[in-house]
This record gives structure tokens, sequence and C-alpha cells, in this order.
């Protein structure tokens, strides 16, 4: 069985949110082209994904509904 790429996803995430660091950043690629970027702001408990190709911005402040469209976008 191939590995899930969601719990891959959700697994940079969940780090990204335990960092002690200010600002977290993640860049995710599918064939070495940006999707995404996410960046985890602790202040505000939330993450911001700009979609690379429209330059969109979308928070979340739920890990699932990020992973989601990180999912969807890596499709």
């Amino acid at each position: 069985m191939k590995a899930s790429v969601l719990t891959g996803i959700i697994q940079r995430l969940e780090t990204m949110a335990k960092s002690k660091d200010e600002v977290e950043v993640r860049r995710f690629e599918l064939d070495g082209i940006e999707k995404c970027q996410v960046t985890y702001l602790p202040n505000d408990d939330a993450f911001e994904m700009t979609e690379s190709k429209t330059g969109t911005v979308f928070r979340f402040d739920n890990v699932d509904l990020v992973a989601i469209e990180i999912f969807d976008l890596l499709g």
C-alpha cells in the first residue's frame, strides 16, 4: 500500500504549529513546481496559504481544512 500524502501534509503542518519560532513557512511542490506556500502565524494560531499560480491568500484556523486545500492543489 502506498503511503498517504494527506498524512504527510498534516504532519508538516503540525510540526509548524508546534515550533517555538516566530513564523514558520513551508512550500508545497509537485514535480518541482511550487503549488503553494503556507505560513503559520503563532499569534493568531492560524495558517495562511498562498496559492502560487494566482497569488490568492486563504486563512485557516483548522489544520484539517488547510491540509485538504493543499492536497487538492497537489492532486
